[in-house]
C-alpha cells in the first residue's frame, strides 16, 4: 500500500463547509476509496478545506483517484442543495 495526503480547498477558499456537510463528505469519500480498493485512514476539515490521508494500492493512478474523489463529492454535495453552498458559491 502507498500513502497520500490530500488537501481539497473550496472555490475561492470560501467558507462553506458546515459540520453536516463534512460528515456527508466523509461518507462519500470513503465510498469512492472503497471502489478503488483504497482506504480512507483519516479525514478532517474546516470551513474552507478538507484533509484526507489515503492508503491506496500501487496499481491505482493517483490522478484517477483524485479525479473521482473530487468529482463524486462535488456532484453529491451540490445535489443535496445545502444553503451555505448555494449562497456563497
Amino acid at each position: 500500500m502507498m500513502h497520500i495526503h490530500l488537501v481539497f480547498v473550496t472555490k475561492y477558499r470560501r467558507h462553506v463547509f458546515t459540520r453536516a456537510i463534512l460528515d456527508d463528505l466523509r461518507q462519500i469519500l470513503d465510498r469512492v476509496c472503497t471502489d478503488f480498493e483504497a482506504e480512507l485512514v483519516e479525514f478532517d476539515g474546516e470551513d474552507d478545506h478538507v484533509h484526507l490521508l489515503v492508503n491506496y494500492p500501487p496499481k491505482v493512478a493517483v490522478s484517477c483517484l483524485v479525479n473521482s474523489l473530487k468529482g463524486a463529492s462535488s456532484r453529491v454535495i451540490r445535489k443535496k442543495n445545502y444553503p451555505s453552498i448555494r449562497q456563497k458559491l
